[in-house]
């Protein structure tokens, strides 16, 4: 059976380092790092993964590249008398994945957007880039749209706050374990209420 082209452009990003999209990113890293850190753009870069996470090329559904910057919370050295292990310098990190991070800003970025899903496209030693697919739930072309008419309900309101999100739930332990649909937990409030 002939591969489509979809085929094609997952396995060249599956391992990007051992395919041409390695001179790819190479090129576009230069650009991207001259940009803003939320940035519109006209078309997925990974055609293949966005189509997969729900992207159509249709009016209502926006994709943005976001850059986030690498790495813990670094701070200022503390210069009060402090041993080096107490001053809150090292070993501080966010509580969400930077993926959840890049999702939330892009979502501040367009307000009458929710973020649908995300996806990597690149990353350097300071920085990592993802583009995020937005949709517009109000638009008259999504409300027509079976698939996607749910993100009209007010109950879907900053998805990406509360980590409704694939990335958001996977943060938040939400995955389901193996292939059934019990999840690992219900929640970080049910679990802790179990015992009693």
């Amino acid at each position: 059976m002939a591969k489509s082209m979809y085929a094609y452009v997952r396995e060249a990003w599956k391992r990007p380092d051992q395919s041409e999209v390695k001179g790819l990113l190479w090129e576009r890293l230069q650009v991207w790092r001259r940009e803003g850190s939320v940035v519109r753009i006209e078309r997925p870069t990974r055609i293949d993964r966005a189509r997969s996470l729900g992207y159509k090329a249709k009016q209502g559904i926006v994709v943005a590249r976001v850059r986030v910057r690498r790495g813990g919370r670094r701070k200022p050295r503390y210069f009060r008398g402090r041993r080096t292990a107490r001053m809150g310098m090292r070993r501080t990190t966010p509580a969400k994945s930077l993926q959840r991070i890049a999702e939330e800003r892009a979502s501040r970025k367009f307000p009458n957007m929710e973020a649908l899903n995300s996806y990597w496209v690149g990353e350097d030693g300071r920085y990592r880039w993802f583009e995020v697919i937005l949709v517009d739930g109000h638009h008259p072309s999504i409300r027509s749209d079976r698939n996607l008419a749910w993100l009209a309900d007010s109950a879907h309101r900053g998805r990406a706050e509360r980590g409704k999100t694939s990335a958001g739930m996977k943060g938040r332990g939400m995955r389901t374990r193996g292939h059934g649909t019990e999840k690992t937990r219900p929640s970080i409030r049910s679990h802790a209420n179990r015992g009693k």
